[in-house]
């Protein structure tokens, strides 16, 4: 785990390092062409915030299927460079866990000939959980999407040499899609399988998880509902895993 984080650290420096040079250099270039103020980054920030039914991971619930609060903040670049923090309420039940966890991502998105690659890392964080459970961890991320005429679909490969709770290397790869229905409804598809190295290690067993929701947008607020289920037997995951209906709202800003 010493060596993970400080790879970690490593790669924070060197993406911080990065975008401070693309910032530097996009800014150079904005206030010299154009005058423009000296102290105005490029890109833009974006953010939400709402409240879900239940917090599901990968098909898991991590609040013991109680609501939890959620929120977003953001920023993008309009050549594809992107990093951003997510929030949310966790319970683990288990004694020691954390009551927060804390995702830091960035990366690359970049559109060529219809497809979009997207390519970059994730960094789970729960703040205040014992430090031997060993809960924090790296995913690298690389995606494809591409929009049809009246569909949306994608794939995402996630990855990590060292997954949470010390349980070895890890594979989740997930497919979906979006379409849009009448009325502005939104219709939203997923299904995904992970992997582990050493189940031995792990609380569960490889498995598949899928669900199937809507979506609608109205006066400023998203609305969702959403079937959620896993492959997993009672007895691989006694439970948080079984199939139940998740609802959201947010407002984004």
């Amino acid at each position: 785990m010493a060596k993970l984080n400080s790879f970690v650290s490593k790669t924070t420096l060197a993406v911080i390092f990065m975008f401070g040079l693309i910032f530097t250099a996009d800014h150079n270039r904005i206030a010299n062409a154009e005058g423009s103020d000296p102290f105005k980054l490029p890109g833009q920030f974006t953010g939400s915030f709402g409240f879900i039914s239940d917090y599901t991971f990968r098909g898991v619930s991590q609040t013991e299927e109680h609501p939890a609060l959620q929120g977003n903040f953001d920023w993008g670049h309009e050549k594809g460079y992107y990093l951003g923090v997510w929030g949310s309420n966790v319970n683990f039940a288990d004694g020691d866990q954390a009551n927060i966890e804390v995702d830091y991502y960035a990366g690359i998105a970049r559109e060529y000939y219809g497809v979009t690659f997207d390519v970059g890392g994730v960094y789970y964080a729960y703040p205040g959980a014992n430090e031997d459970l060993e809960l924090d961890y790296f995913e690298y991320k690389f995606g494809l999407s591409y929009e049809l005429p009246m569909v949306g679909v994608s794939t995402t490969v996630f990855y990590t040499p060292e997954n949470t709770g010390s349980s070895g290397n890890a594979t989740y790869i997930t497919f979906d899609a979006e379409a849009p229905l009448a009325q502005g409804i939104g219709l939203t598809a997923h299904i995904g399988h992970q992997w582990l190295t050493d189940e031995g290690t792990a609380t569960r067993p490889d498995y598949v998880d899928w669900s199937i929701g809507l979506g609608y947008s109205t006066n400023g607020f998203d609305l969702s509902v959403a079937y959620v289920d896993t492959g997993l037997s009672n007895t691989e995951c006694a439970k948080n895993c079984d199939a139940r209906a998740v609802f959201g709202v947010s407002r984004s800003f």
